[in-house]
């Protein structure tokens, strides 16, 4: 293997995940691909089609010369029209053709990892013309598929791979945002301290200090009189963080404890996913 050792963790979460999203749709009906995801606007077809079109981009492949319908309700910036494409191209697509061209792209995405011999720091381009190094490429790319993983789950009725090597990099790329949640965002007070208490398939317990600042940074020991906690399972923070649901729909999952006012400004902004 010539890919680096920094890198070898988010080529195995992205090669689960993406061999579940085969298991999953392989044995999909045609009706089955409508079904709606968590993803506004979204069909199964959808998340499978923005999945492929993830993969094509990383492979190296151009974009799709396409022009996108004016009646996308669920499409409203500039982001969310350049992942749009990907999707919209392959909208009519059947079951058969969006499979085969799953696996073509699995089988390429695989030799081209294979062959990965750049080192972690190089800049490689990402979304919408951004630079990036390939390590931060990769490990943005290996949540975002365990991500989607999880919506055709919800869609299709089948829960699981919650504790899968994609969640643990989830769940680091979703704990880097914490701090900006709970002090930029929710603007807790400075010289104060969150707790977030995760339980479930992937635990941890998390504490965001606010020095005099106002910045946040994040520890691993907890806080004595914290100003807020919140306890909630490991899929509901998922779900909140990805923006799939609402603080409203979840109440009954998440506990909150101190400044209420500042546990709710904290759900409000907890989405941290474009």
């Amino acid at each position: 293997m010539s890919l680096h050792p920094a890198l070898q963790p988010y080529a195995d979460a992205w090669s689960h995940s993406i061999e579940a999203i085969s298991e999953l749709v392989q044995p999909l009906p045609e009706a089955d691909w409508n079904r709606r995801t968590p993803c506004p606007g979204w069909s199964v077809r959808d998340v499978v089609s923005h999945v492929i079109g993830l993969d094509s981009e990383m492979y190296g492949d151009p974009r799709p010369i396409h022009t996108l319908p004016r009646d996308l309700f669920h499409v409203t910036n500039d982001h969310q029209r350049y992942m749009e494409m990907q999707v919209d191209v392959r909208r009519h697509h059947t079951a058969p053709e969006m499979t085969s061209e799953l696996e073509l792209m699995i089988i390429r995405r695989n030799r081209q990892l294979r062959n990965e011999s750049r080192d972690p720091g190089t800049k490689v381009r990402g979304p919408l013309g951004t630079e990036l190094t390939l390590e931060e490429s990769m490990r943005r790319h290996a949540f975002a598929v365990w991500a989607h993983e999880q919506d055709l789950r919800t869609a299709l009725g089948r829960p699981g791979n919650l504790d899968s090597p994609g969640a643990h990099v989830a769940r680091d790329v979703l704990l880097d945002e914490l701090p900006r949640v709970v002090a930029d965002l929710a603007q807790a007070p400075r010289s104060s301290a969150v707790v977030v208490d995760v339980h479930g398939p992937v635990e941890f317990l998390r504490t965001v200090r606010v020095d005099i600042q106002g910045r946040g940074t994040l520890e691993t020991a907890p806080a004595l009189g914290p100003a807020a906690a919140l306890t909630l399972d490991w899929e509901t923070y998922v779900r909140l963080a990805c923006g799939r649901v609402t603080p409203e729909s979840v109440t009954d999952r998440v506990k909150t404890e101190g400044d209420q006012d500042l546990a709710a400004a904290i759900l409000r902004h907890f989405a941290v996913t474009p």
